[in-house]
Parts: C-alpha cells; structure tokens; sequence
C-alpha cells in the first residue's frame, strides 16, 4: 500500500525529532496504538541515546497517526516521546 506523508506531519516531524523514514518504517513495522475519530495509530521504540533539548534520553517512542483511503495511507500526524522504555514493544 502507497504511504503518503503530508506536510503537516513532515513539519511536526521535523519540530519534534523524527524522519519521515521512521514514519514510513512505523507504519510497516510497529505496533498499533488507538486513535479516535476512524483513524488508526501505530508506535515504535527507538534507541536514542543522545540529548535533546539538553536532556539526555535513551530512547524515543514515535506514534504515527494516520487514515487509510482505498489504497493509500495518508498520514495526519506524528507524536514523539522521549524517555526510558524498558521493553519496546
């Protein structure tokens, strides 16, 4: 199924630290989360390891918000966490 980023999730992406890479790979690959409104949700875990924002943090959780339209994914948002997880689920 195509992905399709838009450019409302690509400036969050970018402001809130992650690659629209990691979102095109959250959505292969993660797992699903809830979302309201008939869209859908999928997380990831990433090891970190770095500071951000003067804090250093040794992982980073992304949640990908998106809705399926016939064939094509189109994202709506993206969200990034930044902590200790001690399982990645």
């Amino acid at each position: 199924m195509k992905i399709q980023i838009d450019p409302h999730t690509l400036m969050r992406a970018e402001e809130r630290g992650t690659t629209a890479g990691e979102i095109r790979d959250i959505i292969k690959t993660g797992f699903s989360i809830p979302a309201k409104n008939y869209r859908r949700g999928k997380a990831k875990v990433f090891d970190f390891g770095r500071k951000r924002l003067g804090k250093w943090y040794s992982h980073k959780r992304v949640e990908v918000i998106y809705t399926v339209q016939r064939d094509k994914i189109i994202t709506i948002t993206v969200y990034v966490f930044y902590g200790n997880w001690k399982e990645q689920t």
